[in-house]
C-alpha cells in the first residue's frame, strides 16, 4: 500500500484574515479546496492511504472530508503541541498501515503548488535505494530560501543557511517540499520534542554519511503562503499553467454555475467567482478570487485580490493586491492601496480610503 502524509498543521499568519476561520489547506484554490487538489495529485501517483498532520482547527479537516469516498483512506494525527516539521512526520507515521521498514512514505507540505510528478520522485527514491529524497526546484534568486547543493549522482551535499551574499549562493537549489522517506528513518525522527527535518534531521543523516537523494526538476513550483502568491497559484491551476486532476477545462476564468456575470464585466486572468457572487455591470475582476456570495457593484476594479464570501464592493472601487475578510463592506468610491489586509465584518464608508484625492465638498462646515 503507498501511503503519504501532508503537513496542514500551520495557522497560516501570513494569509490572515483569510485563515481566522479557515485552515490555509482549506482555502479555495481554483473551485476547490487546495487540499483537495492535493489529494487528487496523490490519488493519480497510486496513494491508497493519506495521514493528515493537523494541528490548527484540526476538526475542519474532518468536516471537509467526512463523505469523501473515491477509494482513499484519510487518517487524522491531530499535534498538541508544537512539533516542527519533523515531529509532525514522525507524529503522523503512528496512524501509517504499512509494517515494512523499507516501505517509501510520501510526504507533502499543504502549500505548496507543484507540477512535479510523484511517480517519478517514488521511482527515484527506489532506484537511488534512498533513505529520503528530496524533490528540490531551482529558483532564480535563492537568497530567500536555504540552499541543498548535490553532486553529479544527485547525492545530497549538505543543507545550508539563507545565503547572505552572492558568493554563498553556490547552488540555485532549494528544498520543494516534497519528501520520500524510508519507513525506517521516518520512524527513528525523535517523538517527544520539537524536531526539524530541514535544520535537524535532514543535516544529521547527511553528516552519518546516509543516502539522502534530490530529485532537482525545473517544474511549475509555488508557496502559496502569501496572499499575492495564494491567487496567483490559483489563478495559474485555472489557465493551465500548472494542472490539477480538479480542473478539467482550461480558461481566463472558472465561474460557478450559480454566480451572476453582466454582460459588460470583464472576468480575466485565471480569476474565480464563487456560488452564488453578483458581478455587476462594466466590472472588471483580473486575476482574483470572488468568494462565494459576493456583491460587486458597477464600474469597480479588482486585481490580483481575494474578496472571501459574503462581502460586498461598492460602485468604482478599485482594488489591486488587497484581501477583503469575509462579511466586510467596501463602499463606493474606495481606492484600496496594495498590501492592505481588511478584517472579516469591517465596514468602510463611500470614498473612506483613497491614494488619490477627490473633489467631493467637506461635509464640515468652516
Amino acid at each position: 500500500m503507498q501511503e503519504a502524509i501532508i503537513l496542514v498543521g500551520g495557522k497560516g499568519t501570513r494569509l490572515r484574515p483569510l485563515t481566522n476561520h479557515t485552515p490555509k489547506p482549506l482555502l479555495n484554490v481554483a473551485g476547490s479546496s487546495f487540499i483537495r487538489h492535493q489529494i487528487a495529485k496523490l490519488m493519480d501517483a497510486g496513494v491508497e492511504h493519506v495521514v493528515f498532520a493537523t494541528s490548527y482547527l484540526a476538526g475542519l479537516f474532518e468536516e471537509e472530508f467526512r463523505d469523501f469516498a473515491q477509494g482513499l483512506e484519510i487518517s487524522y494525527a491531530v499535534e498538541e503541541v508544537p512539533l516542527g516539521t519533523g515531529g509532525a512526520i514522525r507524529n503522523a507515521g503512528r496512524l501509517l498501515r504499512g509494517d515494512s521498514a523499507d516501505a517509501p512514505v510520501l510526504v507533502l507540505n499543504g502549500d505548496i503548488l507543484s507540477g512535479v510528478d510523484l511517480r517519478a520522485v517514488l521511482e527515484r527514491h527506489e532506484v537511488q535505494e534512498a533513505d529520503v529524497t528530496l524533490h528540490l526546484t531551482r529558483v532564480p534568486d535563492p537568497r530567500a530560501f536555504g540552499l541543498v547543493p548535490t553532486d553529479g549522482a544527485g547525492r545530497v551535499l549538505s543543507f545550508l543557511e539563507k545565503p547572505k551574499t552572492a558568493e554563498e549562493c553556490v547552488t540555485d537549489q532549494i528544498n520543494a517540499g516534497c519528501y520520500v522517506f524510508r519507513r525506517s528513518v521516518l520512524d527513528a525522527i525523535p517523538a517527544d520534542r520539537e524536531v526539524s527535518v530541514e535544520q535537524e534531521t535532514f543535516p544529521q543523516l547527511v553528516a552519518q554519511g546516509r543516502p539522502i537523494v534530490g530529485h532537482t526538476t525545473d517544474d511549475y513550483w509555488r508557496d502559496l503562503g502569501t496572499p499575492l502568491a495564494f491567487v496567483h497559484g490559483s489563478a495559474d491551476l485555472v489557465t493551465g499553467k500548472v494542472t490539477s486532476p480538479l480542473v478539467e477545462r482550461h480558461a481566463e476564468a472558472l465561474i460557478d454555475p450559480t454566480a451572476t456575470i453582466a454582460p459588460t464585466a470583464r472576468v480575466t486572468g485565471g480569476s474565480t467567482i464563487g456560488p452564488g457572487a453578483v458581478v455587476g455591470p462594466h466590472v472588471v475582476v483580473d486575476r482574483s478570487i470572488i468568494g462565494g456570495g459576493v456583491t460587486v457593484a458597477e464600474g469597480a476594479r479588482i486585481h490580483e485580490s481575494v474578496v472571501d464570501h459574503d462581502s460586498s464592493i461598492g460602485r468604482e472601487s478599485f482594488l489591486r493586491e488587497v484581501v477583503v475578510g469575509c462579511h466586510a463592506h467596501i463602499g463606493a468610491e474606495n481606492e484600496l492601496p496594495a498590501q492592505l489586509r481588511l478584517s472579516c465584518g469591517i465596514r468602510i464608508p463611500a470614498q473612506g480610503v483613497r491614494v488619490s484625492g477627490t473633489a467631493a465638498a467637506c461635509l464640515t462646515a468652516h
